[in-house]
């Protein structure tokens, strides 16, 4: 992914390549930088004006060292709220429905972007990630159909070329990533979800590659109101499913009554 630099600019043309490779979400955080040699020799400049420019991204705050073990891409995408908010909203779990309804618009304005504007590139990532969520429906690999689920939504935002747009929905995603709205696991607990979900990307996939902007929007409007239903009805079965545990220990316990 790295580019040769004009050497009349050197360092400096080094800090930006860096720089909008990490602006465009080429690279994302945590990922290790190529090891001193290989970088410079991709970028067709000495180890010493490597070493100044790696230097000007860590002042900057967008590349880490850690001794012994590379240079990586810094925790770039902050928090979309303040500790205090998640640890508030962790404890009023209703605050998922407005999540949802948040993620719906702004994901339906996302696809279509992404229909507008997606490359063949963006669309070869996007049919690349249905094909092994498909794989992993077929292996019954509700994890790996959690993962990639989240990764799909990270290429449509990809495919919808705006910076801004990006970063925010990977900030979105990290609180979904870590489970403050609800555990991706679960919806793959609803008996239909997993079938459903799948339909929906690969209709998603399809309404973008072929450039439907409004059916695009629609798809992944549709998506998320799925997945806004599919849980609460996974939370209804499992308290149903709660309560029969219960009962059904109580008169296990309970010696049974004459008459």
């Amino acid at each position: 992914m790295f580019e040769k630099v004009a050497h009349t600019r050197t360092a400096d043309a080094a800090v930006e390549q860096v720089e909008g490779l990490i602006l465009h979400g080429v690279l994302r955080s945590g990922d290790r930088l190529p090891a001193e040699r290989d970088l410079a020799e991709q970028m067709d400049v000495s180890r010493p004006v490597l070493r100044e420019a790696l230097k000007t991204l860590e002042i900057r705050g967008l590349l880490v060292s850690r001794q012994g073990g590379g240079t990586y891409v810094a925790d770039v995408i902050g928090p979309i709220f303040s500790q205090p908010v998640i640890a508030l909203i962790e404890r009023h779990p209703a605050a998922t429905a407005d999540y949802l309804e948040f993620r719906r618009d702004i994901e339906g304005m996302t696809a279509a972007h992404a229909a507008d504007r997606a490359t063949e590139a963006d669309r070869q990532s996007l049919q690349t990630i249905v094909e092994r969520m498909t794989a992993a429906y077929a292996a019954d690999d509700a994890q790996t159909e959690a993962e990639l689920d989240v990764e799909f939504h990270h290429a449509v935002g990809e495919a919808a070329h705006n910076v801004i747009l990006l970063h925010a929905l990977r900030s979105c995603y990290r609180l979904l990533e870590n489970g403050v709205f609800y555990n991706r696991r679960r919806l793959y607990n609803h008996p239909s979800a997993r079938k459903t979900v799948l339909a929906q990307h690969r209709e998603i996939a399809e309404h973008i590659c072929a450039g439907r902007a409004e059916d695009a929007k629609a798809a992944s409007e549709r998506h998320i109101e799925f997945v806004k239903s599919a849980l609460e009805e996974t939370t209804r079965l499992e308290e149903r499913e709660a309560l029969s545990g219960l009962r059904l220990q109580h008169r296990r316990a309970t010696p049974a009554k004459n008459g």
